[in-house]
């Protein structure tokens, strides 16, 4: 097990912050995290594969020890976050990756995707949605804020942005509640409750609007590339459905679809089953 290194890229006058672990010369693997985490989501997954991938994962800006600039300077759209991820890998030399998506890294990760598809060696998606059949009612309020972007509709998803919002995520659909650590629910807490942040994760609220109309172009990529695809999913998860991993499958047949009795955080209590899943798909 390599040991891992924290550092920071300077992405043309933007700072990354990423963990950084494996061998130089061994498969690349891209690792992006979701909301309202950051890199450190994968602090139990990165050591299980370090022996067999050259691992990256960044903490896309706005998010954890990234860069946090104020929404005057930096538009915090999805777009935006994934051309500074794309000009991250270029930074750090990935040119060819399989990239590790979870919520809100898989809109950012399938943008990669689409614009450099030659770069794109493999996808592995842990509750990273691509398919309206995937979406939860638990959206409903969010889509309430795209239907009508009022101050009060915005206003009304700052419960999503409490301490205990947090921990929900967390824990629902986890069986055993002693499995999840308070560290990865407390530092989210922290990073959320910076100045200027919850103005920060409203605006990519009403920006996901932007994902859901991409899902047709996602889609599109699948087909034409047909990319080794590994779905790693909680099943029970409030968000993000199962029907939207099997849905893959649909427009990649050879997809591999898994399931694991677990909530939205599946890293949490499944990590090493994960990792296996992963060496398995990965050494076919």
């Amino acid at each position: 097990m390599s040991q891992i290194r924290y550092r920071t890229a300077d992405v043309d006058g933007f700072n990354i912050f990423y963990r950084e672990a494996g061998t130089p010369g061994k498969p690349k693997l891209l690792l992006l995290h979701g909301f309202p985490s950051a890199g450190h989501m994968f602090r139990d997954l990165i050591p299980l594969l370090s022996d067999d991938f050259h691992i990256v994962a960044p903490d896309l800006p706005g998010f954890g020890q990234s860069a946090m600039p104020s929404r005057e300077q930096f538009k915090y759209t999805f777009d935006h976050i994934a051309d500074v991820i794309n000009r991250f890998t270029e930074v750090i030399g990935f040119d060819r990756y399989t990239v590790y998506v979870f919520d809100y890294g898989a809109p950012t990760g399938f943008r990669l995707a689409v614009k450099h598809p030659e770069r794109i060696t493999g996808i592995i998606s842990q509750n990273g949605n691509a398919y309206v059949e995937g979406l939860s009612e638990g959206w409903n309020p969010i889509r309430a804020y795209w239907e009508k972007p009022s101050v009060a509709n915005r206003d009304a998803l700052r419960g999503f942005l409490a301490p205990e919002a947090t921990r929900w995520q967390y824990t629902h659909g986890v069986s055993d509640e002693s499995l999840v650590s308070p560290d990865g629910i407390a530092l989210d807490n922290h990073y959320l409750a910076r100045e200027g942040a919850d103005d920060v994760q409203l605006d990519l609220f009403l920006d996901y609007q932007s994902n859901v109309a991409l899902y047709p172009t996602f889609q599109a990529y699948f087909r034409e590339h047909q990319p080794r695809f590994l779905a790693v999913w909680g099943k029970n998860d409030p968000f993000f459905l199962p029907p939207g991993a099997e849905a893959f499958k649909r427009d990649i047949p050879k997809a591999q679809v898994s399931f694991f009795d677990t909530g939205h955080f599946a890293l949490e209590t499944h990590a090493s089953e994960i990792a296996d899943a992963i060496r398995a798909f990965f050494a076919r």
